[in-house]
C-alpha cells in the first residue's frame, strides 16, 4: 500500500481540476467558433420551433392567474390605465428613431436588401393609438397581433380569396389591388355563436402582415410587423371569447383548446357598473 499524505492528495486534485477546467475551456472555445451569432445551427424543419409560426396577442394580463382575459371597467381610470401601460411598453420599440443603420423604406414593390430591415412605425394603426387610449375607455378595445419569428421562414400568400375564408376577408382581398396582396391575412371572430352575437364588428389596422417583412433573418434592429384589431362589442358585463387567425398557404390551422395552430384566442370583459370599480 502506498502511503499518500494529505498534501500530496491536495496537489494531485488541484492539478487534476486545473487540467479539467482547461480542457473544458478549450472545448467551449472550439464550439463557439462553429456557431453563427446571427443564423441558428438548426432552422426550419430541423429546428425545435418548426415551420408553423404561432400567433400571439398583446396586451397580456400581468397576472398569469388571469390567463388570457382582458378585463377593464370603463368607469375606472386605474383599470383602464393598467392596459394602456402594457400596450405602451409593448409598442415602445416601434417608437424609436428608425433612420440610418440598416433601415430601409419598404413597400410591396420594394423589398429590403440582404442585411436591411424595414422601417416599422405606428402610422398604420388607425384608431388604435395612444391618444385614444387604444380604445380601453370605450367598448372597442384594440388587440395587437404578432406572429412568432422563425428564421428563414417565407410565407406563401393567398393572392385570391378562398371559399373557406370569412366573407369580410374575401371581400377585402378582392378589393385589394393585386400588387398589394402579398400579405399574411388576419381574421377574427367569436369562438362560438353566443360570442358572435356579442360582437358588433372587427376593424383591422392593417388587415394583414405585409410580405416585405419576411423572411426574418435576425438582422439588427428588425421589428416584427403587427396588426391592431379594434374589437367593438355590443354587450358589456359578460365575457366574450375571441379567436384570431393568420392566413397563409403554409400556416397550418387547427382550432380547439388543445394543440391549437395558426390562431390565438383571448377573452374580453368590459364592465360598466360602479360597484365593480377597483
Amino acid at each position: 500500500m502506498f502511503n499518500v499524505s494529505g498534501s500530496q492528495l491536495l496537489l494531485f486534485y488541484t492539478i487534476f481540476y486545473i487540467v479539467l477546467g482547461l480542457l473544458f475551456f478549450v472545448c467551449m472555445r472550439v464550439l463557439f467558433t462553429t456557431l453563427d451569432k446571427q443564423e441558428p445551427t438548426w432552422t426550419m424543419e430541423r429546428s425545435l420551433i418548426g415551420v408553423n409560426p404561432g400567433l400571439g396577442f398583446r396586451p397580456m394580463p400581468a397576472d398569469t392567474a388571469e390567463g388570457s382575459l382582458i378585463w377593464y371597467n370603463i368607469a375606472n381610470d386605474t383599470s383602464i390605465e393598467k392596459w394602456v401601460k402594457l400596450i405602451d411598453d409593448f409598442l415602445e420599440p416601434y417608437r424609436s428613431n428608425q433612420t440610418g443603420h440598416n433601415y430601409a423604406n419598404c413597400d410591396f414593390a420594394k423589398n429590403p436588401a440582404r442585411g436591411e430591415v424595414c422601417v416599422n412605425t405606428l402610422q398604420d394603426l388607425g384608431n388604435c393609438n395612444a391618444a385614444r387610449k387604444y380604445g380601453y375607455n370605450t367598448n372597442a378595445p384594440c388587440i395587437f397581433l404578432k406572429l412568432n419569428r422563425i428564421y428563414g421562414w417565407m410565407p406563401e400568400f393567398y393572392t385570391a380569396s378562398e371559399p373557406g375564408m370569412p366573407q369580410d376577408l374575401q371581400m377585402h382581398i378582392n378589393n385589394t389591388p393585386p400588387e398589394r396582396r402579398d400579405q399574411i391575412w388576419v381574421s377574427c371572430n367569436g369562438v362560438d355563436n353566443v360570442d358572435k352575437e356579442f360582437i358588433s364588428s372587427f376593424t383591422y389596422y392593417p388587415h394583414g402582415f405585409a410580405g416585405y417583412y419576411y423572411p426574418f433573418r435576425n438582422d439588427p434592429h428588425y421589428l416584427s410587423p403587427i396588426v391592431a384589431v379594434e374589437v367593438r362589442l355590443k354587450t358589456t358585463n359578460v365575457i366574450v371569447n375571441v379567436e384570431c387567425r393568420a392566413w397563409a398557404r403554409n400556416i397550418q390551422y387547427q382550432g380547439g383548446s388543445l394543440n391549437r395552430e395558426g390562431s390565438v384566442t383571448f377573452e374580453i370583459q368590459i364592465d360598466t357598473s360602479e360597484t365593480s370599480k377597483l
